[in-house]
C-alpha cells in the first residue's frame, strides 16, 4: 500500500465555477480550515500575470498570496499555487523565502514540453518544490509518455502528475498508465493524480491507487464538496474519511465540513456542479468538457443532438476546446437554409396595421392573467406565444418555436395547432408551414444569440411590425423554479449564466427601442 497524501485544489480548480471570486476572507478561512484538517497540500489558486483583485484566487505574484495564509503555518500542510505555462513569466516569480507558497504546480500542453521543462528548472533554482503536470496525460501515447518521463527524470521535480483532464479513465486505463510511469520514473519523485468526475469514477480510481504496492509516494487531488467545473472533482471529505477508516486516522473532518457549510454550499446553490449526461457524453467521446458546457448552455438541444454534435468534432480537435469550432458545428446542425420571403409576407399581412402581443413563458403569464386578458380585450392585438403552448385562457393567433428541445417536448400538441405554427428552419423545412430561415434572425451577442423572444421580434420587425407589447418576459431570477409558468420548462444551464443573459437582453432591448415601440405589460427585469 502506497503512502498517500491529499492536495486540495478547491480555490484553484473550484474557481472555474465562480470566476475565482471567493473573496479574500473566504479564501483565508478555507486555507486555515484545510490546515486544521491536516490536509497535506493546499492549493491557493493560479499565478497569472497582471492579476490584482484581492478577492479572486488569481494572483499576480507569490507575495499577493501571503496575506491569505494562516498566521501560524504549523502542522503538515504545504501551500502551493499553479501556473498554466504562458500565463506568467519566470521573472515575475520571486525566489521562495518560506513566507508564501513553497510549491508551484506547472501545467502545460504536449507541444510546450521543452519550454515547460526550462521554466520548471528555473522555479527549482528559486527554491520551489515543482509539481510537473502535463495536461491530458491520459491521451499521451506510451511512447510519448516514456519520452516525457526520461526528460522529467533529468529535471527531478517534487512530483509528476497523471491527469485525467476529460474524466474518461477507467480503472484499467489508470493502472496501466501508473505502472508505466512508476517503473520508469526516477526514485524519489512522487506521482500525482488529478481526475474529473464525468464518469463518477474519481473516488473508485483513487482507492485503486491507494491500494497499489509501491515504494513511491502518491498525491491525490481533491476539492471540498467536489467543487469544480462541469462534473466536478473528487470530494476531499470522501477520500479523507476513506483514509481515516481504512488506513489510519490522519484527517480532522470537521473543518472540511465547516468549509462546505459556510463557504461552498452557497456557491453550489447558485452555480451547481456534478454528474450530468452531457459531461458523460463528452467523456465517453474523449472530448474536452467545455464542448458539453457550450452545447448545454444553448438550452435548445436534446441529448441526442448534443451527442451527435460531439461525435462530429474532428479527432485532432477533441482534447483542446475550440469555441469557434463548436459554435460553427452547433449552427450548422440547426440550420437548414430556406427562402422565407413568403413566410415574411404572410406574417406582414397578418399583423398589418395592428399591435403585436408576444407571450414569453415567464411565470407572470399566470400571475398577471387578468391584466393580460384585459389588454387583449381592449387592444385586440395579434398574439404570439414563444416556445410554449399558451395557457388555455389565452387565444393565440400564432405559436412561434425556434428551440428544437422545446419543440420535441410539445410536438403532439403543436401538430394539433399546425395552422398556427411559425417555426425556424432548424425545426422544419415543411413548405406547408410558416418557416423562417434560422440563421438570419440570430443575435450577434453569443450569450443570447438564439434567444427565441428576441428572434421573433427581429422576424416581425422585418415583416413591418413596429409596435410591440410583451408579457412573460420576466428575465432570469436566482431560483430556477420561479422563472417559468410551467415547471416542465425549467432547464439548468441558463441559471448559471442568468446575470450575463439578463444584461445582454437588456442591452438588446435598448437597441430595439431606438426604432420600435416596446411596452412590457407584466413586470420584467428588462423594463427600464
Amino acid at each position: 500500500m502506497n503512502k498517500v497524501g491529499l492536495l486540495d485544489c478547491t480555490l484553484r480548480d473550484g474557481g472555474y465555477v465562480n470566476d475565482f471570486a471567493f473573496g479574500k476572507d473566504c479564501m483565508a478561512a478555507i486555507l486555515k480550515n484545510l490546515q486544521d484538517a491536516n490536509i497535506e497540500i493546499a492549493e491557493c489558486g493560479f499565478l497569472k500575470s497582471g492579476e490584482t483583485d484581492p478577492d479572486k484566487s488569481l494572483f499576480g505574484s507569490v507575495e499577493a498570496i501571503k496575506p491569505l495564509l494562516p498566521e501560524h503555518k504549523g502542522g503538515k500542510t504545504m501551500f502551493v499555487a499553479m501556473i498554466a505555462y504562458g500565463d506568467i513569466s519566470e521573472a515575475e516569480i520571486s525566489p521562495c523565502d518560506g513566507t508564501s507558497v513553497t510549491g508551484i504546480r506547472l501545467t502545460f500542453h504536449e507541444k510546450e514540453i521543452e519550454q515547460a521543462l526550462s521554466f520548471a528548472a528555473g522555479l527549482k533554482e528559486k527554491g520551489y518544490k515543482v509539481f510537473f503536470q502535463p495536461v491530458g496525460t491520459a491521451h499521451y501515447s506510451d511512447a510519448a509518455l516514456l519520452a516525457l518521463i526520461e526528460k522529467v527524470n533529468g529535471l527531478r521535480p517534487f512530483a509528476f502528475y497523471l491527469v485525467d483532464t476529460l474524466g474518461a479513465m477507467y480503472k484499467n486505463d489508470l493502472l496501466r498508465m501508473y505502472y508505466l510511469v512508476d517503473n520508469n520514473l526516477r526514485d524519489g519523485i512522487r506521482i500525482g493524480f488529478h481526475s474529473h468526475n464525468n464518469l463518477q469514477l474519481s473516488f473508485s480510481n483513487a482507492q485503486e491507487l491507494i491500494l497499489m504496492h509501491s515504494k513511491r509516494e502518491i498525491i491525490i487531488d481533491t476539492s471540498v464538496y467536489g467543487m469544480g467545473r462541469g462534473a466536478g472533482n473528487l470530494c476531499t471529505e470522501l477520500l479523507a474519511q476513506y483514509i481515516n477508516k481504512n488506513i489510519m486516522h490522519r484527517y480532522e473532518l470537521l473543518p472540511v465540513l465547516e468549509c462546505i457549510d459556510e463557504y461552498i454550499l452557497p456557491v453550489y446553490f447558485r452555480s451547481g456542479w456534478g454528474y450530468s449526461v452531457p459531461y458523460y457524453l463528452a467523456a465517453v467521446n474523449g472530448c474536452h468538457p467545455n464542448y458539453a458546457s457550450y452545447l448545454v448552455s444553448r438550452q435548445t438541444l436534446r441529448m441526442r443532438d448534443i451527442n451527435n454534435i460531439i461525435k462530429s468534432i474532428p479527432a485532432e480537435k477533441k482534447t483542446m476546446f475550440d469555441k469557434e469550432l463548436v459554435k460553427g458545428l452547433y449552427l450548422q446542425y440547426l440550420q437548414r437554409r430556406v427562402d422565407d420571403s413568403a413566410a415574411i409576407a404572410e406574417l406582414g399581412a397578418l399583423c398589418a396595421g395592428r399591435r403585436v402581443l408576444i407571450l414569453a413563458p415567464g411565470r407572470t403569464l399566470a400571475e398577471y392573467r387578468a391584466e393580460i386578458e384585459k389588454f387583449i380585450r381592449e387592444k385586440r392585438p395579434v398574439v404570439f406565444a414563444v416556445n410554449h403552448i399558451p395557457l388555455p385562457c389565452y387565444q393565440c393567433d400564432r405559436i412561434f418555436v425556434s428551440n428544437l428541445k422545446r419543440f420535441k417536448s410539445m410536438e403532439d400538441l403543436l401538430t394539433q395547432a399546425a395552422g398556427k405554427l411559425v417555426c425556424t428552419s432548424n425545426i422544419s423545412a415543411d413548405k406547408n408551414l410558416c418557416v423562417l430561415n434560422y440563421s438570419d434572425y440570430l443575435i450577434e451577442d453569443d450569450v443570447i444569440s438564439d434567444n427565441a423572444g428576441l428572434m421573433l421580434i427581429n422576424i416581425l420587425k422585418k415583416a413591418g411590425v413596429t409596435d410591440f407589447a410583451l408579457a412573460g418576459y420576466d428575465g432570469f431570477g436566482g431560483s430556477g423554479e420561479k422563472n417559468y409558468f410551467d415547471d416542465k420548462m425549467i432547464g439548468g444551464a441558463e441559471f448559471e449564466r442568468r446575470d450575463a443573459i439578463n444584461r445582454a437582453v437588456s442591452e438588446y432591448f435598448k437597441k430595439l427601442r431606438k426604432t420600435l415601440a416596446i411596452a412590457f405589460i407584466t413586470p420584467s427585469v428588462y423594463d427600464e
